[in-house]
């Protein structure tokens, strides 16, 4: 049997001594988030996307907020002292990140950017969130998901229902 080979994020959860859960899944080619919930048969409201954007000053940021929910970006770049950001191209994600689209999580990237996740996971006991690559996922608790990318809480989704 070979050695499990542990993605970035799953390397610093160790290292600090997080407890997470793996899961692993068929993933031939990556959709949304929606779609891998549904198929898993998972919550949308634990099961968080990683988004990056770049503020007005060229900085990087990473967002975690729920599957099913969409960014708002005047929320986001006020979180993080920006007067606007704007999402990453897809092509240049794994430069920035060293991840892959439906691969990227706020642990264990190429560079600790400031990390807001939204506040909804604060009340959950258990969130998800990408393992790294394509196919696996970490289940772990909202603070320690915190504590491994030195992250924070705040409100940065679209209402619902209108605008």
């Amino acid at each position: 049997m070979g050695k499990e080979i542990k993605t970035n994020a799953m390397r610093i959860l160790d290292r600090q001594k997080i407890p997470y859960r793996l899961n692993r899944y068929e993933c031939d080619n990556f959709i949304d988030g929606m779609v891998i919930a549904d198929q898993l048969g998972q919550p949308y409201e634990i099961s968080f996307k990683t988004l990056v954007t770049t503020g007005k000053s060229g900085k990087y940021y990473v967002f975690a907020l729920p599957v099913d929910r969409e960014l708002d970006r005047k929320k986001a770049a006020k979180a993080v002292g920006e007067k606007s950001i704007e999402l990453l191209p897809v092509k240049e994600i794994n430069q920035v990140t060293g991840y892959i689209r439906g691969g990227c999580t706020p642990i264990g990237m190429k560079k600790q950017y400031p990390t807001v996740i939204h506040n909804s996971a604060e009340q959950l006991e258990e969130m998800i969130i990408s393992g790294g690559r394509l196919g696996e996922q970490i289940f772990l608790k909202p603070q320690d998901l915190l504590k491994a990318c030195s992250g924070r809480f705040e409100d940065i989704v679209k209402e619902t229902g209108g605008e």
